[in-house]
């Protein structure tokens, strides 16, 4: 039987743990699922189904948040490395769960081979509360297509690989400021000669980046640090600008180590 087949319950698989970490909880197994930890696969009536490459992610998810207290964000970008997680793109916060669920809506099947084909967008459109726009400013596809010059099977890796995340607004898909930037970037490298697939990994790097944001930044969102909402968003920004600034001079450092190796 295949270590990848689901094929445990998810009380089945709360007993093996408890044999390496005797605390924990079966609401804990489901929390690191939330936190996209953890992907089972699940039945027809809709029972999650665990398989021995779950079991092993759980075990070394739990290991790391609990033994070296690495942070959730991070863990996720381990368990990816070490291939023991798929690298689907996961938004906890709140504050971005319109826009996953959006984004988990719309899906981008490989447009034909015609120079002038555009792909076609499937969307499954959610009510109409979940769609947050506030601000901000969202362009057609024509627009998108018009300023990006991406072309269309780009435009499908690239969301598959989380990066570009289009939205549903009404029956039309809509991309943001970020998409254009990013997609604009993208086609220069991909010009040049670049491996697509290799981009999800800058992906990665930036998430890593924002999990140690997030964590450093934890004490001062708490309660009990006396700081209102704006003032402890004003201290991630600064923080945050801090954290690059770190992260230019050892990248510049980074480089010049290589160019003086590579001549």
């Amino acid at each position: 039987m295949s270590a990848d087949q689901g094929v445990m319950r998810i009380g089945e698989v709360h007993a093996q743990l408890r044999k390496y970490f005797p605390d924990i909880e079966l609401s804990k197994i489901r929390y690191y699922e939330d936190k996209g930890l953890v992907q089972p696969s699940r039945s027809r009536k809709g029972y999650r189904l665990y398989s021995e490459t779950d079991v092993e992610c759980l075990r070394e998810a739990i290991r790391l948040a609990q033994e070296e207290f690495v942070p959730l964000r991070v863990v996720r970008l381990r368990l990816i490395e070490q291939g023991l997680l798929k690298d689907v793109p996961v938004s906890s916060s709140p504050r971005h769960a319109a826009r996953e669920a959006l984004s988990n809506v719309v899906s981008i099947p490989v447009p034909p081979s015609t120079p002038s084909a555009r792909p076609v967008l499937k969307v499954v459109a959610p009510s109409d509360d979940s769609v947050a726009t506030g601000d901000q400013h969202y362009l057609s596809m024509a627009e998108f297509f018009s300023m990006t010059g991406l072309a269309p099977a780009a435009l499908t890796q690239l969301h598959a690989l989380g990066l570009l995340a289009p939205v549903s607004l009404g029956n039309e898909i809509a991309f943001t400021e970020f998409d254009v930037r990013v997609a604009t970037l993208a086609r220069t490298l991909l010009e040049r000669g670049l491996d697509i697939r290799l981009l999800g990994s800058l992906r990665r790097v930036a998430e890593r980046e924002v999990g140690l944001i997030d964590d450093l930044c934890a004490p001062w969102r708490s309660k009990v640090s006396g700081l209102s909402g704006e003032q402890a968003r004003e201290v991630t920004v600064e923080l945050a600008a801090e954290v690059g600034a770190l992260r230019s001079v050892l990248y510049e450092r980074a480089l010049q180590d290589y160019l003086g190796r590579s001549t």
